[in-house]
């Protein structure tokens, strides 16, 4: 019986995360080399941010506020 508070844990088969499915349902339906490569380096890429206690979503929060840098403008630069 699955108790309510395991509704909110992300789907996962093993240890592989939901969001490699698309790309090895890519390799599952093209077996190529670069395919298997491609959905080898997802999985992993998944595994290291979650290794370090981090989402899909945070990390790539993380990433667009390291892009932006650290000045933040309150006006836009077209209406100086």
């Amino acid at each position: 019986m699955a108790a309510w508070r395991d509704t909110a844990r992300p789907a996962r088969f093993f240890f592989v995360d939901y969001r490699a499915a698309f790309p090895l349902l890519l390799f599952l339906l093209h077996i190529r080399v670069w395919t298997f490569l491609l959905a080898l380096m997802v999985v992993f890429c998944l595994y290291g941010l979650e290794r370090y206690g981090y989402t899909v979503p945070v990390f790539l929060r993380i990433l667009r506020s390291w892009l932006a840098g650290p000045r933040k403008c309150s006006r836009p630069w077209w209406r100086k």
